[in-house]
Parts: C-alpha cells; sequence; structure tokens
C-alpha cells in the first residue's frame, strides 16, 4: 500500500475528543486534523513526537488531513490509522501472502453474519465451503519487547466477533481471527489480559472451539505500508 503522495511529517501537540488531533508540521503550521482511531492509543502518543500525516486536497472536508503514523518511545513505527488493516489484509489476500489462507475464488467484504448482528470483514469462498474473516489491528508494544498485544482498551466489540466466530467452529464452518500487526519491530502476539480479560477469555474460548488464529506483521514507512511476515501468536 503506497501513500500517494508520501506522508507529511509534524510532531503531536495534542489528542482530544478521541477524533482530533492537533499537530506541528516541519514547517511551523498549526492544523487540527482527523484521528481515525476509537482506541486509547497506549504507546502511540506523547506529547511532541513524531507523527505523520496525509493532507487531503479535498475542500468539503472539514479538516485537512488524517493521522496515519506515529512514533512510540520505543523509537517504533505504528500505523494509528485502523481502517488501513482491512485495506492491508485484503491486499495481502489478493496478493497470495497469508498462506493459510490462499486460494479462494472469490473474496468479499463486510458480510452480515452470526446471530449478534455482527459483519464478518471477510468472507473468502472455497471449493470446499466459505471462511469467514475478522481483522484487528495491534499497535501496542512494551519497551524492549518484541511482544506486542491486543486490545489497548476494553473491547466488548471485540468479544462479540469471537463469540461469533466460536459458533461459526462449532457448526463446521473456517472462522479466522486475523491479527495486522501495524507496528514495527514485533515477533510475536498475545491478548492484553491485563487490560481486557474478557477478551483474552473470548479468544482462548474461540481456539478452543476450533477458530484459527493468525497474526501477519507490517513493513512501515511514511511512503508504504505492506504486510510480510508471519508472526507468532502466544495464548
Amino acid at each position: 500500500m503506497q501513500f500517494d503522495p508520501p506522508l507529511e511529517e509534524g510532531r503531536l501537540l495534542r489528542r482530544y475528543k478521541r477524533f482530533l488531533a492537533d499537530i506541528e508540521t516541519l514547517q511551523g503550521e498549526r492544523l487540527t486534523i482527523h484521528c481515525p482511531n476509537t482506541g486509547s492509543m497506549l504507546n502511540c502518543l506523547s506529547e511532541g513526537c513524531r507523527v505523520w500525516f496525509s493532507r487531503s486536497s479535498d475542500p468539503k472536508r472539514k479538516l485537512p488531513g488524517t493521522w496515519e503514523l506515529s512514533e512510540t518511545p520505543q523509537r517504533r513505527l505504528a500505523c494509528v490509522n485502523t481502517a488501513r488493516a482491512n485495506a492491508l489484509v485484503e491486499e495481502a489476500l489478493r496478493g497470495g501472502l497469508i498462506a493459510e489462507l490462499a486460494g479462494f475464488t472469490a473474496l468479499k467484504r463486510e458480510v452480515a453474519y452470526g446471530v449478534e448482528n455482527s459483519r464478518a470483514d471477510f468472507r473468502l469462498d472455497y471449493p470446499g465451503g466459505p471462511a469467514f474473516v475478522e481483522v484487528k489491528s495491534v499497535t501496542l508494544g512494551f519497551d524492549g519487547s518484541p511482544l506486542a498485544a491486543f486490545p489497548d482498551a476494553v473491547t466488548s466489540r471485540g468479544s462479540k466477533h469471537l463469540r461469533e466466530l466460536a459458533a461459526l467452529a462449532q457448526q463446521g464452518v473456517r472462522a479466522v481471527q486475523l491479527y495486522c500487526v501495524n507496528l514495527s519491530g514485533i515477533d510475536a502476539v498475545r491478548p492484553a489480559a491485563e487490560i481486557d480479560p474478557a477478551y483474552a477469555a473470548a479468544l482462548l474460548q474461540a481456539k478452543e472451539a476450533g477458530v484459527e488464529v493468525l497474526a501477519y506483521g507490517a513493513e512501515l514507512s511514511p511512503q508504504a505500508i505492506r504486510l510480510v511476515r508471519r508472526l507468532e501468536v502466544c495464548l
């Protein structure tokens, strides 16, 4: 996934009202931009940290840009735009990078399924039947550790998705939880039980029910992001 044009760099002044961030560009311009992340962004924001944003030329937009990348205290790059995860995964699926999910004959996005009014990020059709795939963007890292964690805030929606996947697996339908690790310098992922114990428990239950749990890591720069390799999932 190429950023065209390449992202612009700035410094974070503050994030507030969840979806707003004030930044200062390298040229000294102060802007209020869109923050496309509903989580806590733990480890991804601190006053004065380096950020990169995409600037919009659309005169109808209320805000002039969107926050895309952040430099963490560990000097890692994190993609804080959670909307990028599904696009990255689709690009990797269509390119055959995710070996465990190769060979599908059709790909559909945002497909309704389950009993809790859910929508799967992807439905992949195979000769032997469909696979339903839920994608989660991972950006939470820790000092000196190549182990990332999800979630960075309590997510009842994430737990609901795991229940839906578990129900599919119990019915013999292929169900996959895929973690898109949008944080550099990471080799493995674990559930953040210290932040959301209910989610961690739901993940273990889903795994026991037959849900496949995968993680793939991204290579990030202000020019491009792409998924490059499978990571270990530590349960």
